[in-house]
């Protein structure tokens, strides 16, 4: 007999079948213009750039956990989100390049300032590494891509994302003022998502 999280988890399978997954890309494609709308209108306050800049950067670290999310949430739960997780992907990319680009652009606006910024200060050298770890994954996020690497290839290219999470985490709570509980509890959840990946038995046999 089956379980109410069996049967629970085959009903939400059975209606996520039946989303597409243009719709996921539009979904989050269409709360870029909103942002930048508010920004230009004063909706995000006082220092409409940091604001933006800061939504940006929150937007992608939380796409990326959800990325993170799926491949748990399938073992543990029988819910299956892989279809969307390649459209998560590139979403979680596009926002994290969208707020390296308003800092490029809008914040620091003068190229001299900007190799000085990532050498000297921490929380952009990080940032940066994290985001330079995310290239590769965003360019080989097609099918043509895995048949050129080969899946086996593929998958442990895109293990980089477990490091670039993390450096994102770490960027985000040096990057906030006062008490980081928003970022601190980023930072818990990828650290749980990250434990659950691991195989059961796997630190054993490494020790």
């Amino acid at each position: 007999m089956r379980s109410t999280t069996d049967l629970v988890a085959g009903w939400l399978n059975g209606r996520f079948r039946q989303v597409p997954v243009w719709l996921v890309y539009l979904t989050g494609a269409a709360y870029v213009p909103l942002l930048f709308y508010w920004g230009a209108t004063g909706g995000l306050g006082v220092e409409p750039i940091r604001a933006l800049e800061l939504e940006l950067g929150r937007i992608g670290i939380k796409l990326l956990i959800l990325g993170l999310a799926i491949t748990p949430l399938r073992r543990y739960s029988g819910l299956n989100l892989m279809k969307f997780r390649r459209a998560i992907g590139v979403l979680a990319f596009s926002y994290v390049a969208l707020h390296l680009l308003v800092w490029l652009v809008l914040d620091v606006q003068d190229p001299a300032r900007i190799w000085a910024d990532i050498v000297k200060r921490p929380y952009v050298t990080i940032g940066m590494a994290g985001f330079l770890l995310l290239v590769p994954l965003a360019a080989t996020s097609n099918n043509w891509s895995v048949r050129r690497l080969g899946a086996l290839r593929w998958r442990r290219l895109h293990r980089l994302v477990y490091p670039a999470v993390l450096l994102g985490a770490i960027h985000f709570t040096i990057l906030v003022k006062g008490l980081p509980i928003r970022p601190s509890v980023y930072f818990a959840i990828i650290i749980f998502l990250l434990a659950l990946r691991m195989r059961p038995g796997a630190l054993l046999r490494r020790a």
